[in-house]
C-alpha cells in the first residue's frame, strides 16, 4: 500500500504527465450540513480534483477570509465536528488524496500522536496547519510521517529567503504558496510578482509547490497552473455551495466549476 506522501506525490506526477497542475479544490466539512458537504466532496472527486483540502471548522479561523469564516461558524451550528469531518474525507479518500486543514489548537487538544493516528484511520494523506511555526512542527512532523503523513507548510511573499528555504528544506508533500499577504477570498487579479515568488520556491524546494488565497476562476486557475506545479480554489468554491439550492444544486455548480478549470488549465498548458 503507498503512504499518503507518495499518493500526493502521484497526482502531482499524473497532472504533470498530463502537462498541467494538478487541482486541488477546497471544501468547509459539514457546511451548509453534513449531507451537502459530502455531495459536494463527491461532485469534486467525480470531476476530477487531483487532490483536495478538507477545512475542518474552527471558532477563530486567523487565515479564512470572509467567506470560509462564515461557512466555518454555519458548519459547527449544524453539528460539524473533527469526527465528522474526517468520516466525510473517508468517503473519497481511497480515489483522490485528501488533505485536512486544521488550526494547531485542534492539534494540541488531542495530542500530536493521536492526531496523527486519526488522519491515519481516516485515510488522510497529509495535513495543513497555517498557524503552526515550523519552529514548532517537529514534533507533529514526526508523529505525522510514522504514519506516511505530510506536513504542508506554507510560504508567503513576506517569508524572508533563508526561511524560505529551510522550509522548503523540511518539506514533504507539496510547498502551499499563499499568493499574498490577505486573508483567503477571490481577486481579481493575481499578484504580478507570484510567478517569482513561485519560481524561488522551486529552486529551494523538491516536492511540488502549489498556489491558494485568491483564484477564483478558471482563468485565473490557468494563469496560475503555468508557472506552478499545483492550483488551490477555496473560497470561489465555498460561495458556489453557499449560493446553491440544496445539495444536488451545489454538486452541480462545484463540478462545473472543477471541469471548466481543468479544462482551461490544459489549454494553457499545450498553448
Amino acid at each position: 500500500m503507498s503512504t499518503g506522501i507518495e499518493r500526493i506525490a502521484a497526482a502531482f506526477q499524473a497532472a504533470r504527465e498530463e502537462q498541467r497542475a494538478a487541482l486541488m479544490p477546497y471544501l468547509m466539512g459539514g457546511f451548509p450540513d453534513r449531507e451537502c458537504s459530502r455531495a459536494v466532496i463527491e461532485a469534486y472527486a467525480d470531476a476530477g480534483a487531483d487532490l483536495i483540502e478538507l477545512g475542518v471548522p474552527f471558532s477563530d479561523p486567523l487565515a479564512d477570509g470572509p467567506v470560509i469564516h462564515d461557512a466555518a461558524t454555519k458548519a459547527m451550528a449544524a453539528g460539524s465536528t473533527f469526527d465528522s469531518v474526517m468520516s466525510l474525507g473517508r468517503a473519497v479518500s481511497d480515489t483522490v488524496p485528501v488533505i485536512p486543514m486544521v488550526y494547531a489548537n485542534m492539534v494540541l487538544a488531542q495530542g500530536t500522536e493521536r492526531y496523527a493516528t486519526r488522519l491515519a484511520e481516516a485515510g488522510m494523506c497529509g495535513t495543513i496547519v497555517p498557524d503552526l511555526p515550523p519552529e514548532e512542527a517537529a514534533e507533529l512532523r514526526a508523529a505525522l510521517s510514522a504514519q506516511g503523513i505530510a506536513l504542508i507548510p506554507l510560504v508567503a511573499p513576506t517569508t524572508p529567503p533563508k526561511r524560505r528555504a529551510e522550509i522548503c528544506r523540511e518539506a514533504n508533500g507539496f510547498i502551499y504558496v499563499v499568493s499574498d499577504t490577505r486573508t483567503t477570498g477571490e481577486r481579481d487579479e493575481m499578484p504580478a510578482e507570484l510567478g517569482d515568488l513561485v519560481r524561488a520556491v522551486q529552486a529551494d524546494a523538491s516536492v511540488p509547490a502549489a498556489v491558494g488565497f485568491g483564484i477564483g476562476t478558471p482563468d485565473q486557475a490557468a494563469e496560475v497552473g503555468a508557472v506552478a506545479d499545483g492550483v488551490i480554489v477555496g473560497s470561489r468554491l465555498v460561495r458556489e455551495v453557499a449560493d446553491a439550492q440544496g445539495s444536488e444544486d451545489a454538486a452541480s455548480a462545484v463540478g462545473a466549476f472543477i471541469r471548466e478549470a481543468r479544462d482551461a488549465m490544459s489549454r494553457s498548458a499545450v498553448g
